[in-house]
């Protein structure tokens, strides 16, 4: 039976709303099983930021990919929600949602794997980061 080995954040540049001014992204979210399969987990996810005229000169690629994990959780707490349950509750869901496709998964154990986080080369080469 396959197990999760790592989880990894594609994240793509959003062209259309691209400019020297605002950047544009989207992240997905993967799953990488030991079998070499990869399941997408979260396909929903993304962010703006704006600036000054050449926004690029102030992006760092650690930036874009701290700002790549945070995006695809865990999210702040809600309501009465502590840190701990916010947490729970989004590797928990992952965790399911692994389970629905057939890979046993528990959320400390997922919450505990390393993640990479993968530019495409649209946002690479705008961004003047060097591969």
């Amino acid at each position: 039976m396959p197990v999760v080995t790592r989880l990894v954040t594609h994240v793509e540049l959003d062209a259309a709303r691209t400019t020297d001014r605002q950047l544009s992204v989207t992240a997905r979210l993967e799953a990488e099983l030991s079998d070499g399969r990869a399941l997408v987990l979260l396909d929903d996810r993304g962010w703006s930021e704006s600036g000054p005229a050449d926004l690029r000169a102030f992006l760092t690629r650690a930036s874009v990919e701290a700002d790549a994990r945070t995006v695809v959780g865990p999210d702040e707490p809600f309501g009465d929600q502590t840190p701990e349950q916010a947490a729970a509750a989004h590797w928990g869901a992952l965790a399911d949602r692994l389970a629905h496709q057939g890979v046993p998964a528990d959320a400390a154990g997922l919450a505990a794997l390393p993640h990479a986080v993968e530019l495409d080369e649209r946002l690479r080469a705008w961004a003047g980061f060097e591969d």
